[in-house]
């Protein structure tokens, strides 16, 4: 019986995979990291890079080069192996068999003097002490912040359309992403810090701004801004600068979380075992880079996609205004499936954080769709999303904008490939993974945005620029 069960299963089991080498290269030393290079930022840009690559490998693995690399970056290894399909991504999240210590934007790291002399949340690995500790405060933060997260993003709201409205009313067209980014720091300050920004006159009229030139200033050598060629390869790419340029408005901030936001930065202190500047400075990092960067990217994607397709206003806006009760809620968003399909048919196409890394923690075997590859210990993974959300192995039409994608149970299937939050949108954020503690809040606050959008107007034109061109008040 024994030899007849071990026969049967030896017939079952498949035949084994064969390790491929993993294709491309990194070229000559200097040279081949500065070709890379010029194509990256500016003979093909980051998606066309990749794709050729693709395609002259014919793999979704490969090696090759990422930015930043030479002149004066020369303690950065821009090598790394490009996973650019749903099942090779996907082991970026696997902790077991990837570390995330310093990788947040690849080999290189920007300053700790960018972040207040310390290495925040962001650039630890699970491994280490601090990181559980950190990821519990923030979780904390969002789970205390739960019964003002609505009425408060809804005022701030039906502030910023009310300046849109003024604007509009005395010209043709309105400039949207100020009055936007406004609206959110406005919004998550109040949420993260527990204060208002009001409370400081200079912080309310110009932290956005602070937090934007922040932001721009570290993440520089990275970031392809579309300024003129080559002076932008020349003095944006080629090094990197001071955090001296923009601490006085870090400083600010740091100093209006501390004071306006003592009882936050207490109990980080007192609850989860924070030194005080641990506490501050983490913050200040959730609040400026993960929740205002990620909105400040993704809201603007959500309005060009509504505001230039009126079919999708229209079948929205009947739902909106089915299912919105009296007042918006979480709940009342949960019943509104188009709305939140519509949310993550935009996360797919236009994640907010584009490329993901992680270093392997050891030897491993990585797979992908049709292929098995040897990853060493130390070698760093490079995933860019855009390109993994259109795997055709995994969505229909993958380049098509299908706003409904995500509706039904096979929509609902879909979720477990959507990776925009650092794991899958199914999975669950913790102490013991990378994942956006904020993972369920971005959706649903998305989905308000653009229920409350929809209630307040009967249609709504925008272009390319950030502009409103055309408003219809509801009747």
């Amino acid at each position: 019986m024994a030899k007849m069960m071990s026969a049967s299963t030896s017939i079952t089991q498949p035949p084994p995979i064969s390790v491929r080498t993993i294709p491309g290269g990194y070229g000559w030393p200097v040279l081949g990291p500065i070709s890379d290079r010029l194509n990256y930022f500016w003979f093909q840009g980051p998606e066309t890079f990749f794709r050729k690559r693709i395609e002259k490998s014919k793999s979704t693995v490969f090696r090759t080069n990422v930015p930043p690399t030479f002149p004066l970056f020369t303690g950065v290894n821009p090598n790394v192996i490009a996973v650019l399909d749903v099942k090779s991504f996907s082991h970026l999240f696997d902790m077991d068999v990837v570390e995330k210590k310093d990788t947040l934007v690849g080999d290189f790291m920007p300053s700790v003097s960018f972040t207040g002399g310390m290495r925040v949340c962001a650039y630890l690995d699970t491994s280490e002490p601090k990181h559980s500790k950190i990821k519990g405060f923030a979780m904390d933060i969002l789970r205390r912040s739960s019964a003002t997260w609505v009425p408060t993003l809804l005022s701030k709201l039906d502030s910023m359309w009310s300046t849109i409205d003024s604007k509009f009313n005395s010209s043709s067209s309105a400039n949207y992403l100020v009055p936007l980014q406004q609206c959110l720091f406005g919004f998550l300050a109040q949420c993260f810090v527990g204060a208002d920004p009001a409370a400081s006159p200079n912080i309310a009229d110009h932290g956005y701004a602070m937090i934007d030139l922040w932001l721009g200033l570290m993440l520089l050598p990275t970031v392809k801004i579309g300024f003129l060629q080559p002076l932008e390869e020349i003095f944006l790419h080629s090094f990197a600068y001071p955090s001296l340029l923009v601490s006085g408005g870090y400083n600010k901030l740091a100093k209006f979380v501390e004071e306006e936001g003592w009882e936050v930065v207490e109990r980080g202190q007192r609850e989860f075992g924070l030194t005080r500047d641990e506490a501050v400075h983490n913050v200040l990092f959730v609040l400026g880079f993960n929740a205002f960067g990620g909105f400040s990217i993704f809201f603007p994607s959500l309005l060009g996609t509504l505001g230039s397709d009126t079919t999708i206003q229209e079948s929205l806006r009947a739902e909106v205004r089915a299912k919105g009760g009296s007042t918006l809620s979480f709940d009342s968003i949960k019943d509104m499936e188009l709305v939140q399909s519509f949310v993550y048919e935009t996360l797919r196409l236009n994640p907010p954080v584009p490329t993901q890394y992680g270093r392997a923690r050891k030897d491993f075997l990585l797979s992908s769709h049709d292929s098995v590859f040897e990853i060493k210990k130390g070698e760093l993974l490079c995933g860019y999303q855009p390109l993994v959300m259109r795997d055709p192995k995994v969505f229909d039409e993958p380049e098509k904008f299908i706003f409904d994608r995500f509706t039904k149970e096979k929509g609902s299937e879909l979720l477990r490939y959507l990776y925009w939050s650092n794991g899958p949108q199914t999975g669950s954020p913790s102490e013991s993974n990378k994942q956006c503690p904020a993972k369920d809040y971005v959706p649903l606050t998305a989905s308000l945005f653009v229920a409350h959008l929809l209630r307040r107007y009967d249609s709504i034109t925008c272009n390319s620029s950030g502009s409103i061109t055309a408003l219809v008040k509801a009747k």
